[in-house]
């Protein structure tokens, strides 16, 4: 049988009857229908025993497609047979490389997640959320452009692309802002694939400076960075127990480590 013959022939539990193997009870989870949910930030911040972490990387895949994903899938179905609790963490499936080459991301075989559509697909809609607020910024410079160009942007330089989930190359340089004068000032623009927009970028790296409180009640601000040669938007996060975060320091790391040639910026 094909993958998805074997994925969609799987007797499937309640997402409710895995997460109770865990010792967790039902309002612990934010569930997706019958077979997805998330587990409440709380709970995963909470003290647990000390477990065995098995990191599988760096895996060339055979031309029957076994790879990381498979290895770590059957590792921990393994780990389960002969007793151990063991939980597989992979990384969430952009819908670009499932329909390239590559194609999905749920492992194969009998080695897989379920229910594998789902999952290589829409999932819980989060890199659509991702994608929405990438294009929410970039549709709010044309506006500001549109609207009389207060901050003097220069058009020829703006860096912030719009994005969408797919491999589309068609779009990677377009011309925006056609059509008359109701629709802005044509300029050259263009997407990125949604993983590796710059909205993904910065939730990914401030995750690393504020992880214990990124995903808790964060209220959500634009820095503006403006200099004579380049625009950048700085997205950060924020929230009333976030005292020790010093924001000018964050947003000068992230200028020194992804933009070395800015020059003669100032904090709008």
């Amino acid at each position: 049988m094909s993958d998805i013959e074997i994925a969609r022939k799987a007797n499937k539990k309640n997402i409710k009857e895995i997460a109770s193997k865990l010792k967790l009870d039902e309002n612990d989870l934010h569930p997706y229908g019958h077979h997805t949910a998330k587990i409440d930030f709380n709970k995963i911040t909470e003290k647990k025993e000390k477990s065995k972490l098995i990191l599988v990387t760096a895996i060339t895949p055979t031309p029957a497609g076994e790879g990381k994903t498979t290895t770590s899938v059957g590792l921990s179905d393994g780990l389960c047979k002969i007793g151990k609790q063991s939980i597989v963490c992979l990384r969430e499936p952009s819908l670009g490389p499932s329909f390239g080459m590559k194609g999905g991301a749920a492992g194969g075989g009998y080695a897989q997640v379920v229910p594998m559509e789902n999952i290589n697909l829409h999932f819980t809609g989060d890199f659509h959320a991702i994608t929405s607020a990438n294009n929410l910024l970039a549709s709010l410079i044309d506006n500001h452009i549109y609207w009389g160009n207060k901050l003097q942007i220069d058009t020829r330089r703006v860096s912030w692309k719009r994005c969408v989930d797919l491999n589309d190359r068609a779009l990677r340089e377009i011309t925006a802002n056609l059509g008359g004068i109701a629709n802005g000032y044509p300029r050259t623009d263009g997407f990125n694939i949604t993983v590796a927009s710059e909205v993904i970028l910065i939730f990914l790296s401030t995750s690393f400076i504020i992880s214990k409180v990124l995903l808790k009640s964060l209220c959500p601000t634009i820095i503006y960075f403006f200099c004579k040669r380049y625009v950048i938007l700085f997205v950060a996060t924020y929230s009333s127990n976030i005292g020790s975060i010093n924001f000018k320091k964050l947003a000068l790391f992230f200028i020194n480590t992804f933009c070395k040639s800015l020059f003669d910026f100032w904090l709008i």
